[in-house]
């Protein structure tokens, strides 16, 4: 008879099993159950943070919150409303750098970005994915760096393991799967580069945060 996913009684006792179905060991199934419990942690810890995010239109107590919850945020940056996270605590977002409305940050790996970068709504920053060659679709994670003056387009979606130089741009709806010299333009699906950015001494600020946004 079957009472749950993974947790089974049958005529020869209690067996554990996995996703898909395997016989796990005593050990094993303990050790699933406390990763599931710490998943369960994660999870209650993400809806918190993201409820501040998509409801609380004050940036000074989102800061306050993020904070807490592990995101760095160096000074003068900005986090709109409305952006997620996975692991809050591998993000680290350097000084005088927007990050739009709606974007996600993901944090299962580190994610850096730099001083001075604008991201733009809805973009999406990956370091984590399923491995599509493996018998089990496991995840692999790798970090994502992004270089001061980097502007990042709406839209676009940056994959682990990337690299963004100083002062690229990365054009709205580019798909980034390879590292990105500095000053480079890229664009398109998957990213290439299409053009070169002709400020290479940047000096610009990017602005103070609003009382509401």
């Amino acid at each position: 008879m079957l009472y749950s996913q993974n947790l089974h009684f049958t005529k020869n006792g209690l067996v554990f099993t996995d996703k898909n179905g395997n016989k796990l060991s005593m050990n094993t199934a303990v050790k699933k159950g406390l990763q599931r419990v710490f998943s369960w942690m994660i999870d209650f810890k993400l809806f918190i943070i993201h409820g501040v995010s998509l409801h609380l239109p004050l940036w000074s107590v989102r800061k306050a919150i993020f904070s807490l919850f592990g995101v760095k945020i160096g000074k003068g940056s900005i986090i709109h409303m409305g952006c997620k996270f996975f692991e809050p605590s591998g993000v680290e977002i350097g000084q005088d750098t927007v990050v739009g409305e709606g974007a996600f940050l993901d944090g299962r790996a580190k994610l850096v970005v730099g001083n001075h970068v604008a991201v733009a709504s809805q973009v999406l920053i990956y370091n984590s994915e399923h491995d599509i060659s493996s018998d089990t679709f496991e995840a692999t994670n790798a970090p994502v760096a992004i270089g001061d003056y980097v502007f990042v387009g709406p839209r676009a979606i940056i994959l682990p393991g990337v690299s963004v130089g100083a002062g690229a741009v990365i054009a709205a709806g580019a798909v980034v799967t390879k590292d990105v010299p500095s000053f480079a333009i890229v664009g398109g699906v998957p990213a290439k580069i299409i053009s070169e950015r002709k400020l290479k001494d940047p000096q610009y600020r990017l602005g103070r945060a609003r009382l509401f946004q």
